[in-house]
């Protein structure tokens, strides 16, 4: 940006990202697409939606920005709106599956993919929407590349105005370009801090918890500023918390936790400044890796693990696996310490290990149950997915199987064509399995116990890990957090929505 450019729309806060959003603006007038690559804490996902907003050809319509996860989105839509010193659900909304925040003068929504898949599904022509903005799509979920899939068509067969821009930190931003029908693609180089990398090692047979624990301890003697840990799953992150909380006794360090079955507001103590003269040290899942600013954070300790969802078609059901991250995924981490000030990762593996880590990490669409996605297809009028942009074809051992369980449901028919049974299944947010289960209980006068249910299995948390699942239920029926009123909210309009389907309304 030269010294007589201005910014589109005038900031107090200088970001990274502000050197190329006349190019990013110059290059949406001209293309129906794009791809922005811009390296992590250069603020693309707050400041480059609200630069968009002024272009003219987004006059009097929405632009939607999708994220992969509900606290990413929470996270991005407050942000924007404090930039704009209003609300959430003025101009900037939120939509997400425990609620939305959205009015009249909403222009922004920030959405999650899931959500965005329905949405159009729904409304194919999108009517109303400018633009649509995949944040973090590197992260490669499958409803963000069904979501792209399907957006991509919607341009080339209704909507020639419609924008796609394609934004993320680490990724093959020429293949995403090619997918786009050469698609121009704008870098950001960010402006990130030196961080220096420390490899400490791990024993195999010794605990994860004590070795980060330890990892930890060492980090609070030896750096200022608050830490940000990397571990696997909750479960990880509990046991952890408990050993620190024994061992550190420096008053002014807070133990934090952060990971997607918490509540909104200690998500928020997590990712929200401390207080001055004290530090925290926010213990995470991969949650944290992107599009979340984790204010005062200097010292990342990265355990190396990550936990991802395999599906085992032999069983049919989809399980946790712990993995290790891939180099794309480390690379993430250790920029989280170099966002404000110069830092250092110290690495729970030696150094030689990061050569054979994985590029990126694995596309979900590749190891996931596939019988949503075929539904979704279904529903669409596309039963070959070939048919449609796919950065990676999902595998046909994978889509047949999926088949098979769609037409036991009674979901498709021989041709792969969505069915009346098929379509009250998808008026349901719920993988096939769950919604034939909820609608069956529907036509016996227990919707909503089966609503309840398919809650606590969709939703990692509620109602504790007690593998009663009467207990865990009760639990759930008890207890007053906002997560559980706003899930027990949700279950009855799956239960109500199925009565409906049921009583053909």
């Amino acid at each position: 940006m030269t010294k007589d450019e201005t910014l589109p729309r005038s900031f107090a806060t200088p970001l990274p990202i502000d050197a190329v959003l006349h190019e990013l603006s110059d290059t949406l007038a001209i293309a129906d697409a794009a791809v922005l690559v811009a390296p992590p804490g250069a603020g693309k996902t707050t400041r480059v939606p609200l630069v968009l907003l002024d272009e003219p050809w987004a006059k009097d319509k929405k632009i939607l920005v999708l994220e992969p996860r509900r606290l990413a989105a929470r996270a991005a839509a407050s942000r924007m709106a404090s930039t704009l010193g209003e609300q959430v659900g003025d101009i900037v909304g939120l939509r997400v599956r425990f609620g939305s925040k959205i009015s009249k003068r909403t222009r922004i929504e920030v959405i999650t993919e899931g959500v965005f898949t329905r949405l159009i599904l729904d409304d194919p022509s999108l009517a109303g929407v400018a633009a649509v903005l995949f944040d973090e799509f590197h992260e490669r979920s499958l409803d963000a590349d069904l979501g792209l899939a399907l957006a991509r068509e919607v341009q080339q067969g209704l909507r020639d105005d419609l924008k796609i821009l394609v934004m993320s930190a680490t990724l093959d931003g020429a293949r995403v370009a090619a997918l786009l029908g050469g698609a121009p693609v704008v870098e950001s180089q960010g402006r990130a801090f030196p961080v220096e990398t420390r490899y400490l090692g791990r024993d195999p047979r010794a605990r994860i918890e004590n070795q980060v624990a330890d990892a930890v301890e060492r980090a609070l003697r030896a750096e200022q500023g608050s830490a940000l840990v990397f571990l696997q799953g909750d479960g990880e992150i509990r046991r952890t918390e408990a050993l620190l909380k024994e061992r550190v006794n420096d008053a002014a360090v807070d133990i934090v936790t952060l990971f997607g079955a918490l509540d909104a507001h200690e998500q928020d103590r997590a990712i929200t400044s401390s207080p001055a003269g004290r530090r925290k040290v926010v213990l995470a899942t991969s949650i944290a890796e992107t599009s979340l600013t984790i204010e005062g954070v200097r010292v990342v300790i990265d355990s190396g693990l990550s936990r991802v969802p395999r599906y085992e078609p032999d069983v049919g059901l989809t399980r946790l696996e712990t993995v290790r991250v891939s180099r794309a995924a480390a690379d993430q981490r250790r920029g989280r310490a170099g966002r404000t000030e110069p830092g250092v990762c110290y690495r729970l593996w030696d150094e030689p290990q990061t050569g054979s880590l994985e590029p990126y990490t694995r596309p979900e669409i590749l190891s996931a149950d596939l019988s949503s996605f075929v539904l979704d297809l279904a529903q669409w009028g596309a039963s070959d997915p070939g048919k449609l942009a796919f950065l990676d074809s999902p595998p046909p051992a994978a889509l047949s199987e999926a088949k098979a369980l769609l037409a036991e449901l009674g979901a498709i028919d021989a041709q792969g064509r969505i069915t009346e049974e098929g379509r009250k299944l998808r008026a349901l947010p719920l993988p096939p399995r769950l919604a034939r289960m909820v609608v069956d209980a529907a036509a016996e006068g227990a919707g909503a116990l089966a609503a309840q249910i398919a809650a606590l299995l969709t939703e990692r948390g509620l109602g504790g890990d007690d593998p009663d699942l009467r207990h865990r239920l009760d639990q759930f029926r008890r207890v007053r957090s906002r997560r559980a009123e706003d899930a027990r909210q949700m279950a009855k309009r799956w239960a109500d929505t199925a009565g409906w389907k049921v009583r053909g309304m």
